[in-house]
């Protein structure tokens, strides 16, 4: 049986951990300024952009917490895979926290229909220039990292959203200041929900793809077993798993039936560096067989 074991997602994770860490501390302070100045104006474009900032607050705390999760050995022996999924369960409450927010928001702009809202303008467009500053700084501080890291990537990814929530609330500001239309303020509020509601919908989609244990994004079990039965000395491939243990972390089993007279040790080493390099399947545990063995190919699943 082999083995092939990378770390490089880990390390390329934890060299850039201290930008992680600022952008967290940056986007979680503006998050505590912006709701309070939310409530205070009665802005829903800036509480709805509040709840999507809570939401990448979370997401950014679970890439920080993931990679101090994954450095640590399992003092139990029963967590074989250690803990990389840590960062999948922090996204599943991403997912629901986002939900939430965009049901609230939904919620008090069905209630402002009728009414004439008072929304201070004043604190939404100062609250709105200041998210946009922050959230600009946190893009140059993640974008080294975002090439190298999909933990740093997804973080990334969180920030130019809200970008353009930042850019929505000053929108909103401004054209309520321009028409004294409150209901400007709504409109950009609904807005901004139903954008969060569609990033929550394509995350949950992502979470419960590695949670099924489907086979990674991109990639064909056909064409996977293809490949390892091309490669000289192998009669068959069987029993093929292909999953997803963390974003960036593809995993395979395999059992691949040899010639009778072929080099073993070569159809190994062969058939691990053809996954790693054509597949980016860095994690392969591969069984040999001998053409006369039977049993293994009974398995249905």
């Amino acid at each position: 049986m082999g083995h092939g074991h990378d770390h490089g997602l880990a390390s390329a994770t934890g060299r850039h951990r201290w930008r992680l860490a600022v952008a967290f501390a940056l986007i979680a302070s503006y998050f505590v300024v912006e709701l309070v100045y939310g409530l205070v104006s009665g802005s829903l474009a800036l509480l709805s952009d509040a709840g999507h900032m809570a939401a990448d607050v979370v997401t950014l705390a679970a890439a920080l917490v993931a990679t101090r999760i994954a450095t640590r050995p399992d003092a139990t022996g029963r967590r074989t895979y250690g803990s990389y999924r840590a960062e999948v369960f922090a996204s599943a409450l991403a997912v629901l926290m986002m939900l939430g927010v965009a049901a609230y928001i939904t919620v008090q702009a069905i209630g402002r229909v009728g009414t004439h809202a008072e929304v201070e303008t004043g604190p939404m467009l100062v609250v709105g220039a200041i998210g946009l500053a922050v959230n600009v700084a946190a893009l140059l501080l993640l974008r080294p990292g975002a090439a190298e890291s999909l933990n740093v990537k997804g973080a990334y990814l969180e920030v130019v959203a809200d970008t353009a929530g930042s850019v929505g609330v000053i929108a909103a500001g401004w054209l309520v200041a321009t028409t004294g239309a409150p209901v400007w303020d709504t409109a950009v509020a609904l807005a901004i929900g139903a954008f969060v509601v569609v990033r929550a919908l394509m995350l949950g989609r992502q979470v419960l793809a590695v949670l099924g244990q489907h086979a990674p994004e991109g990639m064909s079990a056909d064409a996977v077993a293809g490949d390892l039965a091309a490669i000289d000395g192998v009669a068959d491939v069987h029993d093929l798993h292909l999953w997803t243990l963390t974003s960036g972390m593809p995993v395979a089993t395999a059992h691949l039936v040899a010639h009778e007279r072929a080099d073993t040790h070569a159809v190994l080493d062969h058939a691990r560096d053809l996954l790693r390099r054509r597949h980016g399947v860095a994690h392969a545990t591969l069984q040999i067989e001998p053409a006369d063995h039977r049993g293994c190919d009974e398995l249905d699943w």
